[in-house]
Order: C-alpha cells, then structure tokens, then sequence
C-alpha cells in the first residue's frame, strides 16, 4: 500500500429533527451575512425553504435561487457578485450535489477579481491558494458526495465543457437528514444512486497493489447502493433505505475509501462530454456508459478479467472459477441492475440520436482526464468513440 495522507474536516450533522436546534448556530457562528444559495421550487413545494428562513430570520439572508443540474458557470458569476457586493460571511447551500457545488466555488470566487470560469478552466489550482468562504449545506439528494469532499463541477454551455475544480476546503457543517429525501422523484433517486455506484466504481478500478481495506471498504458500500436503492424506489419513505443511500452517497467521496489510490476516473470523464454537449441527467449517463465501459475493457485487456470477477464475486455474489466468464457474468448482473432502476439504457432514449459531436467528445474526454496514461485501461480517442457508439444501441455487444 502506498502513503497516504488523509484530512477532512467537515462537521456532519446527520438524522432528522436535527435543523430546529442546530442550524442557527451551525450558521450564525461564521457572520451574519448569509448568501443562501438554492435550486427550482422544489425547497418551497417541500416547506423547507419557509423552514431555513424561519430558523435563520434574525440574519441578513441573500438568496441565489436557480441553480440547475449541471451547475451552469452564469450562476457562479452571479453568485460571485453577490458575495462581493453583500460582503457575505457564509454561503448556505440547500439541495442536491449541484448547489452544494456551486455553492463552494462562489465561497472561493468572492476572493477572485477575475471571471470565476479561471477558477475551473485551472481545475483548482488557483482556487487552492484563494481563502473561501465557509460553507454550510443541507443535503435533499443522495448522490454525489459533495456535501464532503471539496469538489464541484461546472459546466459552460457557450464552450461545450465540463470540469471539475478542486477548492482549500470541504464544507464546514453539513446537515445529513435522510427523511428530507423522502420526497426525490423516482427518477431522481435512480440517477442519484447510479451516481453513488459510478463513485465507487471509479475507485474501484484501480492500479494499485494489495489496497485490500480500500477495495473491502468500496465492496461493502456497492452492496449497501445495490441493496436500498431498489427500495427506496418502491417505499419512497423507507427511512433506512434513505439513510444508507445518504451515507454511503457522502462516504463514497468525501476520501476515505479513495486513500492510497492510483487511478483516473474513466467513466465520469466520458460523461461529462454528454453532459456538456447534451445536458442530460449526469446519473443517466453513467448508467448508460458503465456497462459498455466494462465490456469495453473485458475485450481490450484479458488482466481486466481478474477485477471484473472479484468484482463479481464480492459484490454480486457470483461463482464459478473461470474468471472470464465470472467477469462477463458481472457486467451483464451490472446491466440488469441499472435497468431495472427504470433508466433509459441508450443514448438515442436520452435525445442523443447521432454521432455527430462523438469525436469531439471523445477528443475532450482524453485530454481533459487524461485518459491515455491515468485511465484504469488506457483509451485514445478511437476507444472513447467505440464505447459511445456501443451505447447507440440495446444490449452489450
């Protein structure tokens, strides 16, 4: 096992009735000046939104409502400028992964004179020497992680591109309530979950030797995902099934099972080129390219069979002896999971009906990520395509 260093220091709140005593002072020990940073009407519809306001009314709350899926760099600006102009002491995020992202790249923005996409297009090299503002988020989706980690991803739509930026700090209180998920729309909780699985895959997948308590720790949070999302799509208010989803979303990314790591992120890489050309939903996307991805490099690299079958027999209880064929087994157990989440399984099911942006996508994806030396399998850009094309259509091939 390699050395390591390990830190984060975000205070995790988590479990119901936790709000009405805590958040007020969670805030309020940073400043008073509270830039309250949020997505559609979903907080409103919910009573949440009347909620925070009720409990944070004695401070000088700024709202930026709007931010969308796929956080977009416009919001970021705004927010950047209400920062600098409310002189704001704090930014309170409340919603999924994507507020909580650009709530932490607005913390580090105030401090920028520039136009906040530097602090992305850099992927955070100089959001790291910038101060950021505290951060405080509730969490109303299981997904990303981002309530933990430091992370965020934005997208330019003008540009076609979507990066992630790394910042100093991990959110400094994070309140964890697994009942305020209750209400996510199925195809949410599907996409979010896929989102949590795709996390711990990329870790997963990994060229590191004899990291066993970062693969057992990985093994038993996909079995935990693979377990309680099924059932939080049947009992929306399964408390447990919203809990495990939850923490296992937060302890998926926030590095602990990442330590002593080697790796690139291959599929998440692949995606955001969707999600930059197309905006579609990140959870979908990934649920397509996963399993095309591991067929992929089945057939590209035979050492793959080894991965793919513990894979296969950790965590989907598989047998046999033959890795090859436990290794398959595994992919198409992947396959039938995913579907049955009630995803879209192609690309033309999410309105991506040609080929036509493939090779730019795929161009993008390689040098963004690196993908040619740091990929768990190597790809060019030839690879990349072949995996796109392969998501065009039913089945594996």
């Amino acid at each position: 096992m390699k050395n390591f260093r390990f830190q984060n220091k975000t205070d995790i709140r988590f479990g119901t009735g936790r709000l009405d005593v805590e958040l007020h002072d969670a805030v309020s020990q940073f400043g008073s000046r509270v830039l309250f940073v949020y997505g559609g009407h979903s907080i409103k519809k919910s009573g949440l939104y009347d909620t925070v306001t009720g409990l944070l009314a004695d401070l000088q709350l700024t709202e930026l409502p709007g931010i969308e899926p796929n956080p977009k760099i416009d919001s970021i600006r705004a927010g950047q400028k209400l920062a600098k102009d409310q002189d704001i002491d704090v930014v309170l995020a409340v919603g999924g992964g994507s507020v909580i992202d650009a709530a932490k790249v607005i913390a580090s923005a105030k401090f920028y004179e520039g136009d906040p996409w530097d602090l992305v297009k850099d992927r955070g090299v100089t959001r790291r020497k910038l101060q950021q503002l505290p951060v405080v988020d509730i969490l109303t989706l299981a997904a990303t992680g981002s309530e933990m980690n430091s992370g965020s991803v934005i997208s330019n739509p003008v540009t076609h591109e979507k990066l992630g930026t790394v910042g100093p700090n991990t959110p400094a209180v994070s309140f964890l309530d697994p009942s305020l998920t209750f209400t996510v729309p199925a195809r949410q909780t599907a996409a979010g979950s896929m989102d949590i699985l795709s996390h711990l895959l990329e870790q997963y997948f990994d060229r590191s030797k004899n990291n066993d308590a970062s693969k057992g720790m990985i093994e038993g949070l996909m079995r935990t995902v693979i377990k309680w999302a099924p059932i939080a799509l049947k009992q929306p208010d399964n408390y447990d099934a919203r809990a495990n989803l939850m923490w296992s979303a937060t302890m998926a990314l926030n590095g602990i099972v990442s330590v002593a790591n080697e790796n690139g992120w291959t599929v998440h890489s692949l995606e955001h080129e969707l999600s930059a050309y197309y905006d579609i939903t990140h959870g979908v996307g990934l649920g397509i390219l996963t399993p095309r991805w591991m067929s992929f490099i089945l057939t590209k690299d035979a050492t793959t069979a080894e991965m793919l079958a513990q894979f296969g027999r950790h965590v989907w209880d598989l047998e046999g002896d033959e890795s090859y064929a436990v290794a398959q087994a595994a992919i198409d157990a992947t396959f039938d999971w995913i579907s049955r989440l009630g995803f879209p399984m192609t690309l033309p099911e999410v309105g991506i009906k040609d080929t036509q942006h493939f090779d730019a996508m795929a161009t993008a994806a390689v040098a963004n990520a690196s993908l040619e030396t740091r990929a768990y399998v190597p790809l060019s850009v030839e690879d990349v395509e072949t995996i796109y094309q392969a998501s065009m259509t039913d089945g594996l091939a």
